[in-house]
């Protein structure tokens, strides 16, 4: 058949190296092609016995995002992203998810090479620490290639969900130029982004492609007035109450205009929307063909990036904003700082750079060969400003710098192909390797302000009181006029408040350090045509951790041609995914807020003393099955896949819900954990409200299938709308007990938040130097559930627009809309997000509104 032809044809190009010449080739048919999810030599995406979506430069191109998280989005139903405005270190490196799967259970490849993780460990759920892919400039990408299958046997640890390879632009010389801006509808927002790639020869058998971009955002506003049973501050609101304590403050007017400045940006004190950020980025592509069939190649980038978003607004009376006895007897207020409130501002620079370095080539054996070596690194450096440090009473500071996380990346690897002839059908193409890693993860401690417990997180500092009656030092400072009264227990020397910096405190020289491991890795792959319909596959990869046991894994795969025009597909296969050293070794403290009152909420790593005492256990590895079927069929103008897939995962790494800890001894529970931190040595443990960790907490299937069709319908005078159609159907379920981990909630939002239906139709039609493109995004219903109840959400239509007109043939400008119509998803009813939240706060769904822009583009 054509496609098994083209398969075999362009073992040319690695048996010569990328610069080889080879016969020319039509556009369509190098689409076809992929390389992820083979091993040896590439094969048509239709003749693959995985499903694999290729997207080439014009589809990327299509999507107006340049946020590459947010052009995967657009074009694969089963990738989803989220905005998370108050998520710690996750509003400046957003999760991800493939198949309802996080980030870090999706391997990603650059030029088929692995690619470093962030240095983020999300705080809860899954932590995830999964490469940051809005480090690659979507300008630096010939194409991007989607394996939707499981595929550890053959890329080692993480490839659960599937694998992404990005390939890089290779180009010896022209290049591009493009400038995007743009701005919602609700007039915030407003973006800008300049992105260009330009291609150099190196002598006359290599070439240089360099690519970069440089962004900038505005924060959005999507919120209403904080306003909550425990606090309000819009009186127009039904739930405010004025006969409540709260209303001294909001029925002040010096207070509600001081409020007005509690937050660092937007009109009411808690912000909720995309932060401000801006980052540049630069990527480069190199290849140098030596002769005798050997290439030596390298790339590499260098990213920097900044961002800011907001924590939740501090009221009066909330633990944080208290009445303090200082030293001399008199009483201090943060109001005194912060005569409205306040709102903590995050902010994150996160710088990323790796580079990437081999030689590939043939031997006289007939041995391919391809000897790489790698490194990455990546950092978050934090700030929190308008906030204060409450245990240090007027003496905080109110601005800090809480520390940096840094994940860090070496990998040696030797990967060899070869055609054996063994009398066979056709040959079969056996493939090893062997790999060497080296991880670490560093946690660098914050100035001493971020974390320091100042007088004030104990009670009666100064030594007033002692058995409710004032001791010497009290009386005189009762003599010298204060109003202490030891007798009160509701006495402001009674009060003690929150260690470090509120919001995020920093990280102490206890918690602070780093975690390191290495690895070692050897696979194999053989794969043949059996005969000209049945094409099979089989894989196997041992894998030996120093800081766990080792792990064998393997995989099979066949592609069978039932007619010229339909083929069946199916794998099955194991796989593993192991803890990074950021999950074993990252600790944070953070604010969270039950029913309204901040507390600090501590992560601490599995195998601390502290976690053990709570019940921890050393984290080990996931491991999962995967099992794919399914069929590509061609009929007449119409190309159709549907691929089935189930993927069990056992021994999920999870957060627990969080353990209540209490100093009050009337929570017999929460106050045998509040002693368990004491008796672990915690600074501040009276301050701290929950302790939870990551562990190997409960076994998961998922299943669903993936829907692909395409077809061009045709109109008179040889016009052409090109229509393309997604459809992704995506089931979670438990497949053991998880009530030992997690609470009713955190169970049924596990299972029904995200929407198990997504979809995307779109078309592309030309008029000469005119082309117009439309998109329907389409989200299925979903529920939340909180307190008892349940919300069910509606189904949510997003359209998407955009006329391009060209000026010259190597010059267009576009003018577009994204979700034109301003659907947003339903409204929060349940009050699970509050404080002028409106809408689901971490919902794939976007919730900005409509969003229009514009765009020059030139080639050259």
């Amino acid at each position: 058949m054509k496609r098994k032809s083209l398969s075999f044809a362009v073992m040319a190009i690695i048996a010569g190296g990328a610069l080889a010449p080879v016969a020319p080739v039509m556009a369509e048919e190098i689409e076809e092609v992929a390389v992820t999810g083979v091993r040896g030599k590439p094969r048509s995406v239709s003749d693959s016995p995985v499903p694999v979506d290729v997207f080439g430069s014009e589809a990327l191109e299509s999507v107006s995002h340049t946020d590459t998280n947010d052009v995967l989005k657009t074009l694969v139903p089963s990738y989803n992203v989220s905005r998370q405005p108050i998520s710690d270190g996750g509003t400046f490196i957003r999760p991800a998810q493939l198949r309802g799967m996080p980030t870090d259970k999706t391997l990603v490849l650059v030029n088929s090479k692995r690619r470093h993780r962030a240095s983020l460990v999300q705080i809860g759920g899954s932590g995830t620490q999964g490469p940051d892919i809005a480090t690659i400039p979507s300008s630096a990408l010939k194409s991007v290639e989607v394996l939707r299958d499981g595929a550890a046997a053959q890329y080692g640890s993480d490839a659960i969900a599937g694998v992404i390879n990005f390939i890089l632009k290779d180009n010896a010389e022209g290049g591009s130029f493009s400038v995007n801006a743009g701005e919602y509808s609700e007039g915030d927002g407003f973006q800008t982004t300049a992105a260009g790639n330009f291609g150099l020869a190196l002598g006359t058998d290599g070439f240089l492609s360099i690519s970069g971009e440089v962004s900038q955002q505005d924060f959005t506003q999507r919120a209403e007035q904080y306003c909550g049973d425990w606090f309000c501050l819009d009186q127009n609101n039904p739930i405010y109450d004025s006969s409540e304590w709260y209303a001294a403050y909001t029925e002040d007017p010096d207070f509600i205009a001081a409020s007005k400045n509690a937050s660092l940006e937007g009109d009411v004190v808690q912000p909720w929307g995309q932060p401000n950020a801006e980052a540049a980025r630069l990527f480069f592509n190199a290849g140098y063909d030596l002769g005798g069939g050997k290439e030596l190649y390298a790339f590499g980038n260098y990213s920097e990036s900044e961002a800011d978003g907001s924590f939740y607004y501090r009221y009066p009376n909330n633990g944080t904003i208290m009445d303090l006895r200082e030293e001399d007897g008199s009483i201090y207020n943060p109001l005194e700082k912060f005569p409205g409130g306040f709102t903590p501002r995050f902010f994150g620079e996160v710088t990323d750079y790796s580079l990437v370095s081999g030689l590939k080539g043939e031997m006289s054996s007939g041995i391919l060969y391809d000897f790489s070596a790698r490194y990455g690194l990546s950092e978050v450096a934090y700030t929190l400003k308008n906030t204060i440090n409450p245990s240090m009473g007027p003496d905080s500071p109110t601005s800090f710098k809480p520390g940096t996380l840094a994940n860090e990346e070496i990998q040696l690897q030797a990967d060899f192909s070869k055609e054996l002839d063994l009398g066979m059908t056709a040959p079969v193409v056996a493939a090893f390797g062997l790999s060497y890693m080296d991880e670490s993860y560093e946690l660098t401690g914050g100035d001493p302000d971020s974390y320091a417990a100042g007088p004030y997180a104990t009670q009666d500092p100064w030594g007033f009181c002692e058995g409710g009656v004032e001791t010497a030092a009290g009386q005189a400072a009762i003599d010298a006029g204060s109003s202490l009264n030891c007798a009160d227990e509701d006495d402001p020397v009674y009060t003690a408040v929150g260690v470090g910096s509120n919001g995020f405190p920093g990280y102490s020289p206890e918690y602070s350090g780093s975690y390191s491991r290495d690895s070692y890795a050897i696979y194999g792959d053989l794969s043949t045509d059996l005969s000209d319909k049945l094409f099979v596959q089989a894989a196997a990869r041992f894998e030996d951790y120093s800081d766990f046991d080792s792990e064998l894994v393997g995989k099979l795969a066949m592609q069978y041609d039932l007619t010229e025009t339909i083929g069946l597909r199916s794998s099955i296969g194991t796989g593993f995914r192991a803890p990074t050293p950021g999950q074993q070794g990252t600790t944070n403290v953070s604010t969270r807020l039950p029913n309204g009152f901040p507390v600090a909420t501590g992560l601490f790593p599995a195998s601390s003393s502290v976690a053990q005492a709570l019940g921890a256990e050393a984290l080990k590895p996931e491991t999962s099955t995967n099992f794919t079927f399914g069929f590509t069929a061609d009929f007449d103008k119409l190309n159709l896949t549907v691929d089935f897939y189930r993927i069990d995962v056992d021994d999920r790494t999870y957060a627990i819900s969080t353990l209540d800890v209490s100093a009050d001894d009337s929570d017999p529970a929460a106050y045998a954990n509040y002693l368990a931190l004491v008796d672990a040595g915690v600074v501040g443990a009276e301050s701290i409200g929950g302790v939870f960790y990551f562990t190997n907490a409960f076994d998961t299937r998922t299943q669903g299938v993936d829907v692909v069709a395409t077809y061009p319908l045709e109109w008179s005078g040889d016009s052409v709308t090109n229509v393309t159609a997604s459809l992704n159907y995506n089931k979670h379920e438990f497949a053991s007990d998880p009530s030992e981990y997690l609470n009713e909630e955190d169970q049924y939002d596990f299972e029904n938040f995200n929407p198990k239906l997504r979809g995307a139709v779109t078309a592309t039609h030309e008029f000469g130097p005119l082309a117009l493109m439309a998109r329907a995004n389409w989200y299925g219903s979903s529920e939340n559930y909180q307190g008892g109840e349940i919300q069910d959400y509606s189904s949510v239509v997003q359209v998407d627009l955009e006329g391009k007109y060209h000026l010259t043939e190597s010059t267009n400008v576009s003018l577009g809309g994204r979700n034109i119509f301003d659907e947003y998803p339903d409204e929060d009813m349940l009050g699970d997000y509050c404080c002028g939240a409106k809408y689901p706060s971490d919902s794939i769904i976007d919730w900005q509104g409509s969003y229009y822009y514009m765009s020059l583009n030139h080639n050259f």
